[in-house]
């Protein structure tokens, strides 16, 4: 699923304090990292990673199939777009407060060219023992069999953390980002557990605001095979206000935690009332 041995990363951004110390963390995770993109830094290196001015000068030079844009928000979608023109299928956006309409030009330009978009405002993507495109912390994850999707990124690593203690490992961890707009949903990442020979397992995390967990219960009512352990954040939140990311919003009725559990709960799924339950259900499920 996406991050194999063998996968080639680009860094967008290398050379900022964010992108040279996330590229370090790359590599120490056994990821494949084969150059790095700032403009007017060509000819440079970061951390022993060639620096290329374009992304199409360092895909001529190396190949590479994934991009990780550590880019300022203005800039963020004209980096993602440019990794796209330069035939990388997955661009991961970490970046947060990237503009909405931003965010749908992007995504629709790869929907055109094949391509893959992962956030924006996300961890990214991280599969134990193949390799990282993102800021995952490297030190909680364990190879193994449980897939994990999620809106969340702190609650990504508690979840992992507590599944590696509990022997647990992960095939892929996949953080799809908070915001209103995403480029990979709660729906294709499932599509892609479920097709994947690694995976036994998944772990579902969502949160308040949005239709998507509604429609991952839809997914996995009709089309999931593999079970799914789901923990929904924010049953407490007040309606109208925005909890922590952009798109964890109750408004008038609509995406609240109950609404989410319940059409999970009905579809099959077994869902968690805390985090660290998580683990117990899924050792449950096996």
């Amino acid at each position: 699923m996406i991050m194999d041995r063998g996968t080639r990363v680009v860094v967008q951004g290398i050379t900022g304090h964010q992108g040279r110390y996330h590229a370090r963390a790359m590599l120490d995770f056994g990821t494949e990292v084969v150059a790095g993109v700032t403009p007017g830094k060509g000819g440079t290196s970061v951390e022993g990673v060639p620096v290329y001015d374009s992304v199409q000068g360092a895909v001529d030079e190396h190949g590479a199939d994934v991009s990780v844009v550590f880019v300022p928000p203005r800039a963020a979608a004209d980096s993602a777009l440019e990794a796209l023109e330069a035939g990388i299928g997955t661009v991961v956006m970490v970046t947060e407060h990237v503009p909405v309409h931003d965010a749908m030009t992007v995504i629709q330009y790869a929907r055109l060219k094949g391509g893959r978009i992962i956030g924006p405002n996300c961890p990214g993507i991280a599969a134990p023992g193949r390799g990282k495109a993102g800021i995952m912390p490297n030190e909680i994850f364990q190879e193994g069999s449980v897939g994990v999707v999620s809106r969340s990124g702190t609650l990504t690593y508690e979840v992992v953390s507590s599944l590696s203690r509990a022997g647990l490992g992960q095939s892929t961890c996949i953080g799809i980002g908070g915001d209103p707009v995403v480029g990979t949903s709660f729906v294709e990442a499932l599509r892609m557990f479920e097709a994947d020979d690694g995976t036994s397992a998944v772990v579902l995390i969502g949160e308040i605001g949005g239709g998507a967990e509604e429609e991952a219960a839809e997914f996995i009512r009709s089309r999931m095979s593999k079970p799914v352990v789901a923990y929904i954040a924010g049953l407490t939140a007040p309606p109208g206000r925005k909890m922590g990311h952009a798109g964890a919003l109750v408004s008038r009725g609509r995406g609240t935690a109950r609404s989410k559990i319940a059409a999970l709960e009905g579809a099959g799924a077994r869902v968690a009332d805390t985090p660290w339950r998580i683990s117990k259900l899924v050792a449950g499920s096996r």
